[in-house]
């Protein structure tokens, strides 16, 4: 029989796309700024890199629930940053990645055909591609009077925002919570930049597990965290998802007869992260540096800046197609993304990162002055 390929059924994976403009870029007389993807540069912290290390004698089978310290470990961080309280180790399950989990979320949770799925209206790819990937239907939007009689299977917020760097205040957080509460919606909320905060005067972002916007409950909530970008360890393919314990039941009872195991030696290795503050406090002190710098020089060279409060990212424009932008950037042998990438909302911005090294980011600058 005839079957259509699951990858005819996927949006354009986006990065295809940049190729060409990547090879504009690349040949600048002094080489490429890649600032298309967030990719961290700076070394795995030396704690993290030594647990490994001690760990590296593995040879039985990891478990799917994970070590119990790891989890603990998960546990306190949310608490000891982010004011999370009263979560139990059956509420934390590591996982092997965050796009892995947000990609495959849906479906094992049974989600699929005649289901819906929102997201924002600017958002990580990943979230349609979970849509598509189970046979649901999808809603990009950040309205909740878009869904009208229509009640989401699941709906995602991600705050801070990737791309845009938008942060979500807890009266909005509270209440997205209240309204699919109302209507039996699993709220998901992936905060994997929730430590990557810039301008805070409305206050630091806060997690959807927080007391002040769950009113103590995980009921019907779940919240995705990612050391990817906190601690450098983007390499390790180290996440976890914490809340509703029937929830996240159930996606253990799914995975562990998928075999979706986060390895022994990792499991060990992001204890060690989360159990270390001062790393964290060291690159978010080098990312500051330089954003700060970054923004300067794209206000300086013509762009606006809008929201990039927080995340890893410029949210940049010069009020012309995306597309126009990333070449105008190429041929200064400069790589952003384009805003089309998250959304049809993006089609005039680009997406810039920070997370290159010192050298490069000083590179940039002197291009665009």
């Amino acid at each position: 029989m005839a079957r259509t390929r699951v990858s005819e059924r996927l949006p354009e994976f986006p990065w295809d796309r940049l190729t060409t403009y990547a090879a504009r870029a690349r040949a600048h007389p002094d080489g490429i700024v890649d600032l298309s993807v967030g990719t961290p540069v700076d070394p795995t912290p030396s704690v993290v890199q030594e647990a490994l290390r001690g760990a590296a004698d593995s040879p039985g089978y990891p478990t799917t629930i994970g070590l119990a310290s790891t989890r603990q470990a998960c546990i306190d961080w949310l608490e000891r940053r982010h004011g999370v309280t009263g979560l139990g180790l059956d509420q934390v399950l590591p996982v092997i990645g965050s796009k892995e989990l947000i990609a495959s979320m849906p479906g094992h949770l049974g989600i699929g055909a005649g289901d819906l799925i929102g997201y924002p209206e600017l958002s990580y790819p990943t979230y349609e591609v979970g849509a598509v990937l189970c046979g649901a239907d999808a809603l990009a939007t950040d309205a909740l009077t878009a869904f009208g009689p229509q009640v989401p299977a699941l709906l995602w917020l991600n705050s801070p925002s990737n791309p845009s760097g938008r942060v979500l205040p807890v009266e909005h957080l509270r209440k997205v919570v209240d309204w699919c509460r109302e209507r039996g919606t699993l709220l998901v909320s992936d905060e994997c930049y929730l430590e990557c905060a810039w301008e805070t005067e409305d206050g630091w972002p806060v997690s959807v597990l927080h007391p002040d916007v769950c009113g103590g409950s995980t009921e019907g909530i779940l919240a995705v965290h990612s050391l990817s970008k906190r601690s450098n360890l983007a390499g390790y393919r180290c996440a976890f998802v914490a809340g509703d314990a029937g929830v996240v039941g159930e996606l253990l009872a799914v995975r562990k007869n998928l075999g979706l195991q986060m390895p022994g030696p990792q499991q060990v290795a992001m204890k060690a992260a989360l159990d270390d503050d001062a790393h964290a406090l060291e690159q978010h002190a080098r990312y500051a540096a330089r954003r700060a710098k970054l923004r300067e020089a794209l206000l300086g060279a013509g762009f606006r800046i809008d929201h990039s409060e927080a995340s890893l990212y410029l949210w940049a424009t010069r009020d012309e197609d995306c597309w126009e932008t990333v070449a105008w950037l190429a041929d200064r042998g400069i790589l952003a993304a384009p805003g089309i990438f998250y959304g049809a909302a993006g089609s005039r911005h680009v997406r810039v990162a920070f997370t290159a090294t010192d050298e490069r980011v000083d590179a940039a600058l002197a291009r665009l002055a």
